[in-house]
């Protein structure tokens, strides 16, 4: 796994994280290949927790001021 996440775009990280889970929870799997499979799933989280992080740092939102003219800001998260 250690070169593969950087092949994956986002959408196929996210797939694989589906794929292993579903494997995880519906096939008798040893621990070996158990074991495996979390760290391989903990790698995607990882890589795909990275991106959403760059993803929010690029947004920018575009708004119309009082001159209907469209202006960009920086987009600033709501605090949860």
């Amino acid at each position: 796994m250690p070169g593969r996440k950087k092949e994956l775009n986002f959408e196929e990280a996210m797939n694989r994280l589906k794929e292993i889970s579903e494997q995880m929870e519906n096939n008798d799997i040893g621990l070996e290949e158990s074991m495996q499979l979390f760290k391989e799933g903990m790698e995607l989280s990882k890589y795909c927790n990275q991106k959403l992080d760059e993803a929010e740092r690029k947004i920018n939102v575009l708004t119309k001021g009082a001159d209907d003219k469209v202006k960009e800001e920086k987009f600033i998260p709501e605090e949860e």
